[in-house]
């Protein structure tokens, strides 16, 4: 799908319900106040910043990767597949509506409506622009079959292999109220505003059929998915996806993060993929009396320009080889070399994690890290093999925990007149 920026957004939209006020009061007294003409100019200009919704991937995957996180995970509360299957409908109609930056409900619906009802949209969002939010939606294991195996909504045989229980990893410090869920919806937006405002109304659509498993504000991108964009920081202070494929390259996606060739009752999942949600916690003040040559021997990578150790330039290939005095220059339990692909069959994942931080907990200590997001063609080969080798040798563990888990299948986009997740239903 083509994810260039286009559209209308709500600011475009009211600066224009604005000129045209003008217009008429210009028409009525043929006079355009100073006032007028001082508002108008002030008026910031008109932006076009909406990712489009319809197209054979959902956005938010190979999107430029924007600057803030609201992601939630869902349990579906009822037994009626009709009314899991309407719930998203509305959900489509309403990301469909809000990713262009218009209300839910459409115009008017947040102050308009009738005085004795509840909005159709909450209204946060309102003069602020669509922001490039996306917003994609993926199942969890649970919407196919319960704890015991049992099915449910009629989707047991529609369950991808490929969607398995993640194992345990080790170091993993797991809590079920962050882990798991029926359904995810991830929204990213330029605006954090935006972004909440998006889950909050797909969380009010949901009232009576699914309720909020667990949720994570995000900031501060750690990965960079196109080659328009740098190498971002994360909360270490070092370049977080140096080595991230990019969107641009279009073999790498269809090899390592689009799904393709299923057949039989995983056939929905083509053009779709597989999302791994992990919520790590960063030890920070420890990490913040280590020194420098610790943090570096650590990552692998210089702090400064995000350079391997073993020399070169933040985009220099690493050299695994290169002797130092005690040994190779980048040791080989550090974070670069253990992600690297050339440790891991070659295989590859689209990271699109952001920093997080819920305060600090009650030892004063800052409770922030990385909610860690990848994109990958088969977790089987793509996530678990890497993470069992790096939870169990990588040397930056000493300074993670990990306390939230899941994985999610993410079905294939849609066009105007579809559901998200239609072919799952409709196969099943």
């Amino acid at each position: 799908m083509a994810e260039s920026t286009a559209g209308v957004g709500r600011r475009k939209i009211l600066s224009a319900l604005g000129v045209g006020g003008v217009g008429l009061a210009v028409g009525a007294g043929g006079v355009l106040s100073a006032q007028a003409v001082t508002a108008a100019s002030q008026e910031e200009p008109a932006v076009a910043d909406t990712v489009p919704f319809y197209g054979a991937h959902q956005a938010g995957i190979t999107t430029a990767v924007q600057d803030r996180l609201h992601i939630a995970a869902f349990d579906v509360t009822t037994d009626s597949r009709d009314e899991l299957i309407e719930l998203l409908k509305e959900w489509t109609a309403a990301i469909a509506s809000m990713t262009a930056g218009q209300e839910v409900g459409g115009d008017g619906a947040a102050t308009e409506g009738s005085y004795e009802a509840p909005p159709e949209d909450t209204g946060e969002a309102l003069d602020l622009s669509a922001s490039h939010l996306t917003v994609t939606v993926g199942f969890g294991r649970s919407l196919f079959v319960d704890a015991d195996g049992k099915a449910r909504f009629g989707l047991k045989d529609h369950l991808p292999e490929a969607l398995i229980e993640l194992p345990h990893f080790s170091g993993d410090q797991l809590e079920s109220s962050r882990s798991d869920g029926d359904i995810v919806v991830q929204a990213c937006a330029d605006d954090p505003q935006v972004a909440v405002h998006a889950v909050r109304n797909l969380v009010r659509l949901a009232f009576g059929t699914a309720r909020v498993r667990w949720s994570q504000l995000g900031f501060g991108r750690t990965s960079s998915t196109s080659t328009s964009q740098v190498t971002p920081r994360n909360l270490f202070g070092f370049k977080d996806g140096t080595a991230n494929p990019k969107s641009e390259d279009e073999a790498v996606m269809d090899e390592h993060v689009w799904v393709s060739g299923a057949a039989g009752g995983s056939a929905w999942m083509n053009e779709g993929t597989y999302m791994v949600t992990r919520r790590i916690r960063m030890t920070i003040e420890t990490w913040d009396r280590s020194s420098l040559a610790e943090q570096e021997t650590v990552i692998g990578r210089t702090k400064k320009t995000g350079a391997p150790l073993s020399g070169g330039e933040e985009f220099t290939e690493p050299n695994f080889e290169l002797a130092g005095r005690r040994g190779p220059l980048i040791d080989e339990n550090s974070h670069v070399a253990l992600a690297h692909p050339s440790r891991n069959n070659g295989v590859r994942m689209l990271r699109r994690g952001f920093n997080d931080t819920d305060g600090s907990d009650n030892l004063g200590r800052l409770d922030a890290g990385l909610f860690f997001i990848a994109f990958v063609v088969d977790p089987r080969t793509h996530y678990v093999p890497m993470q069992t080798a790096m939870a169990k040798n990588d040397l930056l563990s000493e300074y993670l925990r990990h306390t939230g888990s899941g994985l999610f299948a993410i079905p294939a986009g849609v066009s105007e007149g579809q559901y998200v997740g239609q072919g799952l239903f409709e196969a099943a």
